[in-house]
């Protein structure tokens, strides 16, 4: 799904970016409510990026990656840790592409997401390719999603992977790899830590 966000840019750097674990849900633009094996999920789009829900019989998990007053956790490249009865995964980086390579990634992934019955997508004013894109999956008993925050006027692509499942051993959770390469994404043009171009 496809909407465009009837709000102006609050996180306008990928620095701005913060993650945060266990967050209240936060007013949203736009949401998509999905049934993944069980597992009650919403996709939330905030006026600072974004907010992911999730209930299911064995507790709740809410991830939000947004632009949070006060907050003192940037996003970070990487988290594991335990959620009630849940291992959850969490990993990002930043893409840093030329203005015409931006363009062809933020059509490719809108396309991606737009007719995917488990994305959200939304497009901020004033640039076809400022937006934030969401993406769920159901996969080997896990809940998974990915995410883009894209901010074009400084060629920045904010990636992030989330995986969320039943306790099992870390050697078993990460078996598939590293698991963190985004759909219909081509290889970065570099890499950096979410905060170093600030």
């Amino acid at each position: 799904m496809l909407t465009t966000l009837n709000t102006s840019y609050t996180d306008t750097r990928a620095a701005d970016l913060a993650w945060a674990l266990g967050r209240e849900p936060l007013p949203a633009l736009a949401t998509l409510d999905l049934e993944l094996a069980g597992a009650a999920l919403q996709l939330r789009l905030l006026g600072a990026s974004h907010q992911v829900l999730l209930e299911e019989e064995r507790g709740s998990c809410s991830e939000t990656v947004a632009c949070i007053p006060g907050s003192s956790t940037p996003l970070p490249l990487g988290v594991a840790k335990r959620v009630g009865d849940w291992e959850y995964e969490f990993a990002a980086r930043v893409e840093v592409l030329s203005p015409g390579s931006f363009a062809g990634r933020a059509q490719e992934l809108l396309a991606l997401v737009r007719d995917h019955p488990h994305g959200l997508a939304g497009v901020f004013p004033g640039s076809p390719h400022a937006f934030t894109a969401l993406l769920a999956q159901h996969q080997e008993g896990q809940v998974q999603w990915r995410t883009w925050h894209a901010y074009p006027q400084d060629g920045q692509l904010v990636a992030t992977w989330t995986r969320v499942g039943a306790r099992v051993g870390a050697g078993q959770l990460r078996s598939s790899g590293d698991g963190f390469k985004p759909l219909g994404a081509r290889s970065a043009a570099s890499s950096t830590r979410v905060g170093d171009e600030g």
